[in-house]
């Protein structure tokens, strides 16, 4: 039950990334003043329409990686789709990197520069700065009711360390880990040596609520206890889009057993597919959690609460679950 790092990066827009950091660990990082001038006439010639003079202020290495061809349409695209930079500022010196927020006429971005010690331009990184185009949601609007039948248990859950080490991780700090509990008090039911003797292993994973499928990872072996997965961490993988544009990312199904599509809406209590072992897992668990858009890697965690349910043998409302609670749908 570690921490999911989604291998799907998938981007906003075609145009958005350039990845060509190239040796970043042989070059030696000029002053932040340097590089500003080096910025400033990538502005200026980038809005001029100079893209071959920007290409002769790359390094050797950098003008192999992205030949001059292929300099001239990335930044011919870039411009047919965002327009002309319009201002930019420095925000952050990194290890072997300078950042700068940098404004274009329809859009803001974020260009990370790699400047080698002849002033050259060594790596170049556009990418779209999520934080400003999508806001930080606090917590979930959509209502929404536990993404399983019977009494679960929760191993991972609640706002400090000691009760979920997943607050580290920006886009899960608000996850749960469900595992289910025998009348024996363990996760399984003999020895726990296949995924067929734990009590979560192909119960089922329903839908919290109403929503679009955006995202569907299935075919994964599960592991055997004990072990797992770094390949891909997350496993099988469902993520729903709700009304609220709020993304409930569902993980470590069993292999094969997802039912719904991408593009497919779904019902609250619909049946999404069957608990499992798949990903970075040591045993049979449902890992939950919300986040504000669909890229884990870019992704903002939302604190979850659902709406009406029993807590350790209570009903409550409105409530967001903590380390060993017992919950179940009312």
């Amino acid at each position: 039950m570690r921490t999911l790092e989604m291998q799907d990066n998938r981007k906003i827009g075609l145009f958005i990334l350039l990845v060509l950091l190239v040796h970043c660990i042989a070059f030696q990082i000029g002053k932040a003043d340097d590089n500003n001038t080096i910025i400033r006439s990538l502005e200026t010639n980038y809005n001029q329409n100079n893209y071959e003079t920007i290409f002769q202020t790359f390094s050797p290495e950098m003008q192999k990686a992205l030949p001059l061809e292929a300099t001239v349409k990335f930044f011919a695209d870039l411009k047919s789709q965002v327009g002309n930079i319009t201002k930019w500022e420095f925000i952050k010196e990194g290890q072997t990197i300078f950042s700068y927020k940098t404004t274009f006429e329809k859009g803001e971005f974020i260009i990370d520069l790699s400047i080698n010690n002849l002033s050259k331009i060594s790596g170049l990184f556009i990418r779209q700065s999520v934080k400003d185009v999508f806001p930080i949601i606090e917590r979930n609007k959509t209502e929404l009711i536990l993404p399983f039948t019977d009494e679960w248990y929760i191993v991972w859950g609640g706002d400090t360390i000691d009760l979920n080490y997943h607050i580290e991780n920006k886009a899960q700090k608000n996850a749960f880990d469900f595992v289910v509990i025998g009348e024996n008090g363990k996760t399984y039911k003999t020895n726990g040596l296949i995924n067929e003797d734990y009590y979560a292993f192909g119960k089922e994973m329903i839908a919290p609520c109403d929503g679009e499928i955006v995202l569907v990872v299935d075919g994964i072996k599960d592991n055997q206890p004990g072990n797992k997965n770094s390949y891909y961490v997350p496993g099988n993988t469902v993520i729903i889009k709700t009304i609220n544009a709020e993304y409930i990312l569902l993980a470590h199904f069993k292999q094969n057993s997802i039912i719904v599509k991408e593009k497919q809406l779904v019902k609250k209590g619909d049946l999404l597919g069957y608990c499992g072992n798949s990903g970075n897992s040591s045993e049979p668990h449902l890992h939950f959690h919300i986040q504000n858009i669909e890229d884990m890697n870019e992704a903002t965690g939302v604190k979850c609460y659902f709406s009406n349910i029993i807590v350790n043998g209570n009903e409550v409302t409105n409530y967001s679950p903590i380390k060993n609670d017992k919950i179940k749908n009312k």
